[in-house]
């Protein structure tokens, strides 16, 4: 469980606030439960770590604030729209004995010893996180599940993994997938055509016309010559003989 020490602070103006963020601290507030709000402050160098983390804002911490531990939730982080910085986090106080809803990352282990996953099958995440309804005191970090001895066509669902006692899915009346173990997906690219041996390729020195040319051509050609041919015997063509119709006797 991480520790982090808190200040305690009564400054609630814009410039006392800013004042607080150039001296690397970052104005935080604790609730809920039957005590009032705390205003307070953090060293960010000291939370840096783990507020980068995908599961911050499903880990309990412990706030230290002037020598007493309060566990907390990490519930919300304001950024900075331009430095992306964090300017602000809202921490809720871990009471014992009541429920919390909350999402918990997915984490996998043992991709190695997966057969599926040997012979080049792929891991298809179809939730990367998980929302539970976990009791105060026993929230889990992380849902962590194993993968060892899963083949191609596996899927994994909600009612395989163990979870903590009392700690339950929202999700009720279906046994949802959290992730498969998938054949793997080859594309194969189109091979490009080779010239055979004499072919001619398109581009080369030396081609010949197009087929639709030469038949363009061809046609061409046959016109010409029976336009000729026509010429030729227009021109030399002799007048036929009248013939008269044969005599009576």
């Amino acid at each position: 469980m991480n520790n982090l020490k808190a200040i305690k602070r009564e400054n609630t103006t814009s410039g006392q606030i800013n004042k607080l963020r150039s001296e690397g601290l970052i104005p935080a507030i604790i609730y809920g439960g039957k005590d009032s709000n705390t205003k307070i402050s953090i060293e960010k160098k000291s939370i840096k770590n783990i507020l980068n983390s995908d599961s911050f804002l499903s880990t309990v911490v412990e706030l230290e604030i002037e020598g007493k531990i309060q566990k907390a939730l990490p519930r919300e982080i304001a950024y900075h729209v331009v430095s992306d910085e964090p300017i602000h986090i809202d921490f809720m106080r871990i009471v014992p004995g009541t429920k919390i809803i909350i999402e918990v990352p997915v984490q996998f282990k043992n991709q190695a010893d997966s057969p599926g996953l040997k012979r080049g099958g792929v891991l298809n995440i179809v939730r990367r996180k998980v929302e539970l309804k976990c009791p105060a005191e026993n929230i889990p970090d992380d849902i962590i599940i194993d993968l060892a001895g899963l083949d191609i066509g596996t899927s994994i669902k909600i009612s395989s993994v163990k979870l903590p006692d009392n700690v339950v899915p929202t999700i009720t009346g279906r046994d949802f997938v959290i992730a498969t173990v998938a054949a793997p997906t080859v594309v194969k690219e189109p091979e490009k055509p080779t010239a055979a041996e004499g072919e001619v390729v398109e581009g080369a020195e030396g081609e010949s016309a197009p087929e639709g040319a030469e038949a363009a051509a061809g046609k061409e050609g046959d016109a010409s010559k029976k336009d000729e041919k026509g010429k030729d015997q227009g021109g030399d063509k002799k007048p036929v003989a009248e013939k008269k119709p044969a005599e009576k006797k």
